[in-house]
């Protein structure tokens, strides 16, 4: 008996008599619109809808057919710009316009398009998933590797033939029979596997120095990035995508306003990669699905650049994945559970919320991947949110940094004074900046470690001396005081502030980022032994020392040395400066 559509309230549909698995894919409705099954009573299925459901009525047919929501993974998606589902949006455009007309169908590869495969793996092996069975060379400089699929049985290879295919074109088999292609799904929300997880050591360098000194994120690791409307998160993690050491970049916009992704996909294709000297988009996918997108599939985007993400890790690579925004993701569950009439959390959130953001961010990692050769491959996640008002006790950020192993907390009133990053450092966090210190005392200076607690010490301090200030009036405070903020100041401006309009200026290496923490921790040094010896804080001379610090941030990173030595030289001179009048006894 063929199911009919029993109820439609906006993306939620109840078809009847319907049985199927949970997270089976379904064709609704006369046009064939793409839903998906998530709740099953008896013979009355509950479906999510991932188009627009304008138009559809009771009555018309709904047809299991018995897949899950799946990424085809192949090569053809370095560059691409995907919706939620990951239909190209490009060839949408073609097929109906600027506007995606419900049922229309799309799959994310180029079947028409042939690559030039060399095998590496010959006939007679037995080969086992995850093997790779030869690469391509997707874009110059991008090698992708063709894996055996996980999730087959594997066994010794028949044939495999070097040449040009297309997706859908066999390019060998297994002596059971089994064919294998350049390309393969994989169930969005099912993790990949993996031979074994890391612990992992190296750190997610992301060219930004208050990141990189005071919050790193480990590679495999992930991080929150809540803040409120003008804060900068998408220009962070445009920078991150432009010079965060990351072999590929898969960019999800979940739920952002239109106008917001019509910046991205206008800016991204403009990006260089200050490594290759290429553009951005050689090594990137943009998944998007905006606010006015059928709310189903948004929910079901993160998880599609989460798969892709995992695709590319197996291959070997180090990946970046980006969010934006895990709000708009919660409020799509939310929206979908109110339908359902599931029993409401706070603010109206479902009570699952914090698990399956949980299991979302899990999936990030560093792992050795599954067949041979060996290879690691890591996925770290950041995720901006969207707290309303900049409001972080809301459920959304309360629920990351239970699971966040970093947060990077933007502030307004610094987004306003025009200092990028705006990261609030009273605020923010990183549990592993023990777990990452070795590796930037070998790339960036021995002391790293005490640098960075230093620092962090001096502008709590600054912070309790303006709290005091504002008291008592700032006469009050004593001349070492009165340096602190100084120096405090300095540092804000100087070392974690950065301008991504200057070339010398918009990344920074950690050799250099440790430089400018050594030079402003000296000129502290220097400024207290000069008072040590009398001098008066009014009649120290701190205008050299600010100009040998900013000339190191600005220098290019050929001639960070010797601006740190003119720098050093600077502070010598002021630690050994004499007070113009003897101190009294």
């Amino acid at each position: 008996m063929t199911a009919i559509i029993t109820r439609v309230a906006g993306s939620l549909v109840e078809a009847s008599p319907l049985r199927a698995a949970l997270y089976e894919m379904a064709a609704v409705g006369e046009r064939r619109m793409l839903g998906e099954i998530i709740r099953q009573r008896g013979d009355v299925a509950t479906l999510q809808v991932y188009e627009d459901t304008t138009g559809l009525t009771t009555g018309e047919p709904v047809e299991a057919l018995g897949v899950t929501l799946s990424a085809q993974l192949g090569p053809g998606l370095l560059g691409a710009v995907l919706d939620g589902v990951g239909r190209p949006l490009a060839r949408v455009a073609e097929l109906t316009g600027d506007f995606i007309t419900p049922g229309t169908a799309a799959d994310t590869l180029d079947a028409a398009v042939k690559w030039k495969f060399t095998a590496t793996c010959k006939p007679g092996t037995n080969v086992a998933p995850g093997d790779i069975l030869g690469t391509i060379e997707e874009r110059p400089g991008m090698t992708h590797r063709v894996l055996v699929p996980p999730g087959i049985v594997g066994g010794v290879l028949a044939s495999l033939a070097s040449g040009e295919f297309t997706i859908t074109d066999t390019i060998g088999a297994l002596e059971d029979g089994t064919p294998l292609l350049l390309a393969h799904r994989w169930p969005v929300r099912t993790p990949r596997p993996f031979a074994e997880r890391l612990t992992g050591s190296r750190p997610f360098v992301t060219g930004q120095r208050v990141f990189d000194l005071f919050f790193p994120v480990l590679e495999g690791g992930n991080a929150a990035v809540p803040g409120g409307f003008g804060t900068g998160k998408t220009i962070i993690e445009q920078s991150l995508a432009k010079y965060a050491e990351a072999d590929i970049v898969v960019y999800v916009g979940c739920g952002e306003r239109g106008n917001e992704m019509t910046d991205v996909l206008t800016e991204f294709p403009a990006l260089v990669d200050a490594r290759t000297g290429r553009p951005v988009m050689d090594r990137a996918v943009l998944i998007v699905n905006t606010s006015n997108m059928p709310v189903a599939a948004r929910e079901a985007s993160i998880y599609l650049g989460v798969t892709v993400a995992e695709y590319f890790r197996d291959q070997g690579n180090r990946v970046a994945l980006m969010i934006d925004s895990t709000s708009r993701w919660a409020e799509a569950l939310r929206e979908m559970a109110a339908r359902m009439q599931q029993m409401p959390g706070e603010e109206g959130y479902p009570t699952y919320l914090a698990s399956r953001l949980g299991q979302f961010f899990e999936r990030a990692g560093s792992v050795r991947a599954l067949g041979n050769p060996e290879r690691n491959g890591a996925v770290t996640i950041i995720g901006a949110i969207s707290p309303p008002g900049g409001d972080f006790s809301e459920p959304v950020t309360q629920a990351a940094l239970r699971v966040a192993g970093a947060m990077w907390a933007l502030d307004a009133s610094l987004a306003h004074q025009r200092h990028f990053p705006a990261v609030d450092w009273d605020t923010s966090f990183s549990l592993y900046a023990a777990q990452v210190a070795p590796w930037f005392t070998e790339h960036g200076g021995p002391d790293w470690p005490a640098a960075r607690a230093a620092l962090l010490d001096l502008l709590q301090k600054e912070r309790e001396l303006r709290d005091i200030a504002s008291l008592v009036g700032p006469e009050a405070l004593e001349d070492r005081d009165h340096l602190t903020m100084e120096v405090a100041a300095l540092v804000r401006e100087g070392v974690l502030r950065q301008s991504a309009y200057d070339a010398n200026d918009a990344v920074c290496s950690p050799h250099k980022t440790h430089a400018l923490a050594a030079a402003a921790l000296a000129l502290l040094r220097a400024g207290e032994a000069a008072l040590a010896h009398g001098t008066v804080f009014a009649d120290l001379n701190l205008a050299p020392a600010r100009k040998a610090l900013v000339a190191i941030r600005d220098a290019a990173e050929s001639d960070v040395d010797n601006r740190v030595a003119e720098a050093g030289r600077t502070a010598e001179a002021l630690a050994g400066s004499q007070p113009a009048v003897p101190a009294r006894a």
